[in-house]
């Protein structure tokens, strides 16, 4: 055993200046320095074969070898180094100790990269005296977006780091795409739905004008708040999602807000104003009851208050309500009235809550001509083998028999047909008879 490189080994873990948390807080990276120091002073084999346990197991539970690892872990990792680069035009606009410290700190862990589980397997043996470890840790390299396994020093990516999050961002956004806020975090969504516009159909003019909104808010241009209000199944919250999928290279990130939670907007918003990605704050399902605090919340982040609106983010909520707000008769004034003066302006402020969104968008309810257009298209996609006439027919009767007609509908259709042909094609399955 080479005792003198693991001594520099550790020396170099110790070093680090700006990456640090990649050792110090992750659970795979953390166990890989408690093993390397278990290596190196071992006198009971036991406590090193342990450590080696922790790190194979943690390692095995990512998914990932040990250098597919450290690769994503320095692409999403948020420092000093990886913040600045997002705002940075080029290299040149990062203070020279800031890069300083990021070249110091990648050239050391590129000697980390090149510990294999060739290298670690012959420490292991060597300081526990055994014939052969148990299992060897995953070898294979997933490829990235950055060339770190054909260059040797990895200080020499910097510009190629800068590029990358400028347009990925740091932290959980450059490894999700869709977001949902948890009480007092952001947390990422591991399996979005992964719906994009070309599973969409119908609906050209709302959709359009979302899309044009969108682009405006990612070239950094004036963007609208936008209420997609409409039937019910049309499609509003998966336009919203097929636009994060679509645009999630092009630097968009979606954070899903329950309306629950909607009095935490201005804490959101305080922690991603700053980011050089543009957001999308969803709301699905948008209604308020009188007096709601929610609204309040809403209406703060729509109007703006004494601190400057964030340009990078849009609020995208659906509704099937016109009036967000709901409204009872008894709410209306009567001469009998006696408790507001001015209880016509009450009722007013309720009823015009959706025109502080910029842009409405309207879904009509779907008509027949429409649906079966959209389940022509879907169909086509699943490449289902079914007559045109037989579809037809079956998608109507499917409309009169459930839900009416509607995207969701056509969806629900579509993937019930779907499985019907996958199983009639499974002898396991073939007692199974379609239902007309």
């Amino acid at each position: 055993m080479n005792i003198a490189s693991l001594r520099s080994l550790q020396h170099d873990i110790a070093s680090l200046l700006l990456y640090r948390q990649i050792l110090d807080v992750d659970v795979v990276g953390s166990a890989f320095v408690s093993l390397i120091e278990q290596i190196y002073h071992t006198d009971t084999p036991t406590e090193c074969l342990k450590a080696y346990s922790d790190w194979f197991s943690w390692l095995a539970s990512s998914g990932q070898s040990w250098q597919s690892y450290l690769i994503e872990s320095i692409l999403y990792d948020e420092n000093p180094f990886t913040e600045a680069a997002q705002h940075a035009q080029t290299i040149d606009d990062i203070a020279p100790e800031l890069i300083a410290a990021a070249r110091h700190d990648l050239t050391i862990l590129r000697r980390l990269y090149d510990c294999t589980s060739d290298q670690i397997g012959l420490w292991m043996r060597q300081a526990c005296k055994l014939d052969a470890l148990p299992v060897a840790p995953s070898s294979v390299v997933e490829p990235a977006p950055i060339a770190f396994d054909t260059t040797p020093d990895w200080g020499d990516l910097l510009s190629d780091l800068l590029t990358y999050h400028q347009t990925h961002g740091v932290g959980v956004f450059a490894q999700y795409r869709a977001c949902r806020w948890e009480q007092d975090y952001i947390e990422g969504i591991p399996t979005p739905d992964p719906i994009g516009l070309d599973n969409l159909i119908g609906y050209d003019t709302p959709k359009a004008k979302l899309l044009q909104n969108t682009e405006f808010l990612l070239a950094g241009a004036p963007a609208q708040h936008v209420l997609l209000y409409g039937s019910r199944g049309s499609g509003k919250s998966s336009l919203v999602k097929a636009i994060a999928t679509d645009y999630a290279d092009q630097g968009l990130r979606l954070i899903e807000v329950d309306k629950s939670q909607l009095c935490h907007l201005p804490k959101i918003i305080d922690q991603i104003r700053s980011s050089a990605l543009k957001f999308v704050i969803f709301v699905d399902d948008l209604s308020f009851e009188e007096d709601d605090d929610a609204f309040k919340a809403l209406k703060v982040v729509l109007e703006g208050n004494s601190t400057a609106r964030a340009h990078n983010v849009v609020v995208y909520a659906t509704t099937n309500r016109r009036h967000l707000i709901r409204e009872f008769f008894d709410d209306r004034p009567r001469p009998s009235d006696a408790d507001e003066i001015h209880s016509w302006d009450t009722v007013q402020e309720k009823l015009s809550f959706s025109d502080r969104f910029g842009l409405t968008l309207t879904f009509a309810p779907c008509n027949q001509d429409d649906y079966l257009r959209i389940i022509r298209h879907l169909a086509q996609q699943a490449d289902l083998t079914i007559h045109a006439d037989d579809l037809t027919f079956r998608a109507l009767q499917w409309a009169t028999q459930n839900n009416g007609r509607s995207g969701r509908t056509a969806r629900q259709f579509i993937d019930w047909l779907t499985a019907e042909q996958q199983l009639s094609l499974n002898p396991e399955f073939s007692q199974i008879k379609p239902i007309s």
